[in-house]
């Protein structure tokens, strides 16, 4: 009896572990599935951008969206340090530290130790470090070149994306940058966290105090236009109101200078996405990489470094698609070089990609980072590719761990992993998959009912009788032909949408609790759900257009570039509904409007959550 009963308790715990590590992973592949879905539409705007410019009434007057700033029209790049110490006053109220340059150990410490205690940086000091940084970025080739040694390990930090508390936990647990203890961070250290300031303030100051011994990868993050999506462009603007313009500004400048690979001993490369089967590192190591300020740009706007080099890649792929695939790409298990059709840009490389490569330059491993990991690394392509992860919690709070490798002088790695716990050491496991699945699963319902009208319509193909219900297949085959999320839907049903006894789906259940939020109710639904959908598409086009940051654009500016994105996207809005909304919004009659404010109120409201607050 006794063992019978172990048997059961066995069975039964293995069972209840098998279902939530099943509820984890499916709730992880939402989250990564939407973000990536997310990621096609920031690359598909610079389709849009080429179509505006080529199709707006006045090119001249949006022109200067894409033609970057020099660092000169804000400061004398000469006098950068003194310039700023003259024009801007640091207060005797002001904490927080004090910097002089050249830079500390001890200032770094002060940075660390104010970041910790939540103070901010005065921006005097900001636009002097940036200055100082891109002075010793430009010194730097496109491709940095290390070597061990046989007392030293070098230490590879995968996408930060704004948690300082894992550059926080790193230090802790893996030392500060000296001499003795090398760093290569490998890009992303920007967007979706709420310190990414922080992150780079840190980081470039150890670069201005160990400038060989610290080194920074270009990620796909580092790019303005992305910015303006991911969150770090409202981080600064937020953080440094007065001058998060000329930030902003030196910051576009800062990260087109960012390396683009590492190569340590001439074996191991080092680059934030991956290859394809037209990576040169020869013609990457020859670009005048600072050109190239936003991959998101329209392709006229990145002429100029297609002129640079006299190409010599086989397919004659333009520099633009070059930086991409380095920048984007991913590995998968397939031999061949497709393109990345889940993120919308660079490709996918199999081992046959990563062996050819590797003949070509003897190479012997590539580590890269840009993609979630679970685990915060994994090993694939038969050990040759590493890809290390280091924000921890990155879609939820006990989400995944982090981690970054250790390389030995033999270029054996080894992994540390991390997990920076605030809340989930006081929850068990059950409760830190529900609070991730939960999560996700809200994250997924907002995506539904932006696309409600699209759904409807697939759903009435499968609903001849007009009964409202349809069997689980269609229910599901319906989802992923208008989401292309690639889920499984039919384990996600009971999730999201009701069964009646018949084993039949209520497909419009999946709309009942939720709603969109609309600033005016005499709005027709079509147009307010083209604007929930399309919202973060919209705000990046227009805080684009919004030269001066002040959040304001004119009504001609918005009903004209509303006008050009739907007729890009073959969207049918009736212009007279559209002109009397801007109308409606221009509260105070100026012919300007707040349009972050506006677009901010199309979103989805959860009922439930609005009655519980």
């Amino acid at each position: 009896t006794a063992i019978r009963a172990a048997i059961l308790i066995q069975n039964w715990y293995r069972f209840t572990m098998a279902r939530l590590e099943m509820r984890r992973r499916y709730s992880l592949n939402i989250f990564q599935s939407i973000e990536y879905a997310d990621e096609q539409d920031q690359l598909q705007l610079s389709n849009f951008f080429t179509f505006m410019l080529d199709h707006c009434t006045h090119p001249d007057s949006v022109s200067h969206i894409f033609t970057s700033p020099s660092v000169s029209q804000i400061v004398d790049e000469g006098l950068c340090l003194t310039e700023f110490e003259k024009k801007i006053d640091v207060p005797d109220s002001y904490y927080g530290p004090r910097l002089s340059f050249p830079l500390t150990v001890k200032d770094a410490n002060a940075l660390l130790h104010a970041f910790r205690n939540e103070q901010l940086l005065h921006a005097r000091y900001v636009l002097q470090l940036l200055c100082e940084t891109r002075r010793v970025l430009k010194e730097m080739p496109n491709i940095t070149h290390l070597s061990t040694s046989y007392s030293k390990e070098i230490t590879i930090c995968g996408d930060l994306h704004g948690n300082l508390d894992d550059l926080l936990l790193i230090f802790y647990k893996n030392g500060l940058p000296s001499e003795q203890n090398r760093y290569v961070f490998n890009g992303d250290f920007v967007d979706r966290g709420k310190n990414s300031m922080e992150i780079l303030i840190i980081l470039f100051a150890f670069l201005l105090i160990y400038p060989n011994d610290l080194h920074l990868n270009r990620g796909n993050h580092e790019d303005y236009i992305m910015n303006l999506r991911y969150g770090f462009t409202k981080e600064v603007s937020k953080k440094y109101k007065d001058h998060g313009k000329q930030i902003l500004c030196l910051l576009r400048d800062v990260f087109s200078w960012l390396p683009l690979a590492t190569i340590i001993d001439s074996k191991v490369l080092i680059l934030h996405g991956g290859i394809s089967d037209t990576t040169d590192l020869d013609f990457l190591n020859a670009l005048e990489r600072n050109k190239l300020k936003s991959l998101m740009r329209p392709p006229n706007s990145v002429r100029d470094t297609q002129d640079q080099v006299k190409e010599r890649i086989p397919t004659a792929r333009p520099s633009k698609h070059i930086i991409l695939d380095i920048l984007w790409s991913d590995p998968r298990s397939q031999n061949g070089c497709t393109p990345n059709k889940c993120r919308g840009g660079g490709c996918y490389f199999g081992p046959d990609v990563t062996a050819k490569l590797f003949e070509r330059y003897n190479l012997k491993m590539l580590i890269r980072s840009h993609e979630f990991k679970p685990e915060g690394y994994e090993i694939s392509h038969d050990g040759k590719v590493i890809t290390i992860f280091s924000a921890s919690n990155y879609y939820e709070e006990g989400s995944n761990r982090g981690a970054y490798i250790k390389l030995n002088p033999e270029l054996i790695p080894r992994f540390v992993q991390y997990q920076v716990s605030k809340y989930t050491r006081r929850q068990n496991l059950r409760e830190r998959v529900g609070t991730i699945e939960s999560s996700a699963l809200k994250s997924l319902r907002e995506k539904i009912y932006a696309h409600r009208s699209e759904l409807t319509s697939a759903f009435a193909q499968y609903d001849l009788n007009g009964t409202g219900r349809i069997s689980v297949n269609d229910w599901a085959a319906a989802m992923e032909s208008v989401l292309q999320l690639e889920l499984p839907w039919r384990m996600l049903q009971s999730q999201l949408a009701q069964m009646n006894p018949d084993g039949e789906v209520d497909f419009m259940s999946c709309f009942y609790d939720l709603k969109i939020g609309q600033p005016i109710k005499e709005v027709q639904p079509a147009l307010v759900e083209t604007l929930c959908r399309y919202r973060k598409d919209l705000e990046i086009i227009f805080n684009v257009i919004d030269k001066d940051h002040s959040g304001l654009i004119s009504l001609e500016e918005f009903g004209q570039t509303w006008k050009l994105f739907t007729s890009h996207l073959g969207i049918d809005v009736d212009d007279q509904s559209i002109d009397k909304l801007v109308l409606s919004i221009d509260y105070n009659k100026d012919g300007h409007i707040d349009f972050n404010e506006f677009l901010e109120a199309f979103h989805v409201v959860h009922r439930l959550e609005k009655k519980a607050n």
